[in-house]
């Protein structure tokens, strides 16, 4: 199973759209700035599901902050990260990763791609994939039985 992760869209899909198209992913989560670009490629890619999470510039819907989605035996934490204070350190974010027992945080909101991983906890921010230059996003392979392939792609403009 391969997960494409995108945040901070901006409403430009066009980032989005190449990455779909090129990886051909199972599965997409969006982690907000703007949750209405995951509405907008569910219309685009109707096989392929989506999940979203609202961001700072979502105040207008009723998407969700955060979501757990359990997925090929991973638990995935999903936030935008402004709400827990991201751009100021991940303590927050990791403890109400850990709280829901995830696996994997994915936050957004920093516009700034990274990986890492702290005492087995995941972490994973993908970047920005709206007018960042390269725009970044965030994959996982999944296969039974293996260790997860998790990391961050850029894409040429």
């Amino acid at each position: 199973m391969k997960i494409l992760i995108f945040s901070d869209s901006h409403r430009e899909l066009k980032y989005m759209r190449k990455a779909i198209r090129l990886e051909k992913p199972d599965y997409v989560f969006h982690l907000g700035d703007h949750d209405t670009d995951a509405d907008r490629l569910e219309r685009d890619f109707q096989t392929l599901p989506i999940t979203a999470v609202c961001g700072n510039c979502d105040s207008w819907t009723d998407t969700p902050d955060t979501r757990v989605i359990s997925l090929g035996g991973l638990r995935f934490f999903l936030c935008h990260g402004h709400t827990l204070g991201v751009k100021y350190g991940l303590l927050r974010a990791i403890y109400a990763a850990r709280e829901q027992r995830a696996d994997v945080l994915l936050f957004g909101h920093t516009h700034i791609a990274e990986k890492e991983e702290a005492d087995g906890l995941m972490i994973l921010n993908p970047g920005s994939c709206g007018y960042s230059m390269p725009p970044t996003y965030g994959y996982f392979i999944l296969e039974e039985g293996k260790k997860p392939v998790w990391g961050l792609r850029a894409l040429n403009g």
